[in-house]
């Protein structure tokens, strides 16, 4: 009876399970964040995959925008994209040092 109320996502040895709510919930904002090392080679792995990304976000003065990839000003890169059940989702890289 639980079939359609999970998902699940194994990455090399991490496995992250998405579990639906038991009634449906509101939220302005609200996405799941996975931190990667390499977002460009990220992206481009999953546009491959056949991800379709939203486009950058402008994440305030001074944001740079490389295709679906915002850059803050101190570096911070962030690319948006939606599951197939239209979650929505975002790739983070922090700033190099």
């Amino acid at each position: 009876e639980m079939k359609d109320m999970w998902a699940s996502v194994k990455i090399n040895k991490s496995e992250l399970w998405l579990v639906a709510p038991e009634k449906q919930e509101s939220r302005e904002l609200a996405y799941n964040v996975f931190t990667v090392e390499g977002i460009k080679a990220t992206v481009n792995g999953l546009r491959k995959k056949g991800v379709k990304f939203e486009p950058a976000e402008d994440m305030g003065p001074g944001t740079k925008k490389d295709g679906p990839i915002a850059i803050t000003p101190w570096g911070a890169k962030s690319a948006f994209f939606k599951d197939s059940e239209g979650n929505l989702l975002v790739l983070w890289q922090q700033s190099m040092p």
